[in-house]
């Protein structure tokens, strides 16, 4: 089969998660073949990408860490002796909670390598890949987070706010090859790392549409930004949040 035939591949870190699982499920839906990345939980996403072969669709697994650079670039490599990968989703990210008085130098750097550097390991080695494929979707994971702050994580907002600074700035630098750079900031989620933070008399207090958001209603976006459709969106922040901001 020629590469012209083969479906597109999108490769979604932290894809053994919660949110990370249901951006894969969408994904394979529309009819990607997904790279579903983990770091330590390599049976989560095996599950993961059984689950998508199970129902159809076209999946696979690896697991690396983002933060370590050399093992990053050796993993995306090997991906890209296989052929193109069409999209990239920055889902993988990390919570380490303290008020920043007491936040200790391990805590603020640890969130900020995930989010950020990671961010930096995965996506460059596949920009010049997509512009000769004249094709690419970046999509990004922020949070709310990044726009309002929230106590007890200036590391995690600071670490997403600034993935919405590199992405317009990405953005503008690969429009002209097709390639779209995007975040979705998402509110409270349902799901793990949710969990007892966020009890529903609190959510109602904080979410307007009174409800934590469900996994899937981040996906669909995803997967509609990593679609033909949405081929002029782009360098754009856009919550899922339920009129939270």
């Amino acid at each position: 089969m020629s590469q012209a035939n083969l479906p597109r591949r999108a490769l979604v870190t932290g894809g053994s998660g919660d949110l990370g699982g249901a951006i894969c499920r969408a994904l394979a839906a529309g009819g990607y073949h997904v790279i579903v990345h983990a770091n330590a939980a390599l049976a989560r996403a095996d599950d993961v990408a059984a689950a998508i072969r199970d129902s159809g669709g076209s999946a696979q697994a690896l697991a690396f860490d983002v933060t370590d650079a050399g093992a990053t670039r050796h993993a995306i490599d090997a991906l890209l002796s296989d052929g193109a990968i069409h999209a990239v989703i920055n889902n993988a990210g990390i919570h380490q909670d303290a008020p920043m008085a007491g936040m200790s130098d391990e805590a603020w750097h640890r969130v900020i390598d995930v989010s950020l550097h990671g961010f930096f390991h995965v996506t460059q080695p596949l920009l010049l890949p997509m512009a000769r494929a004249r094709f690419g979707r970046i999509v990004s994971v922020s949070s709310v987070a990044a726009q309002l702050g929230n106590r007890g994580q200036a590391n995690y907002a600071a670490a997403k706010a600034a993935l919405h600074g590199a992405t317009r700035s990405l953005a503008r630098e690969m429009a002209s090859r097709g390639i779209t750079a995007n975040v979705v900031a998402p509110g409270v989620i349902e799901g793990r790392m949710a969990g007892e933070d966020f009890p529903i008399e609190r959510i109602r207090e904080m979410v307007p549409a009174q409800r934590a958001g469900k996994p899937e209603e981040v996906a669909a976006l995803v997967a509609f930004l990593c679609s033909d459709a949405a081929g002029y969106i782009n360098g754009q922040v856009i919550g899922v949040n339920g009129g939270m901001v």
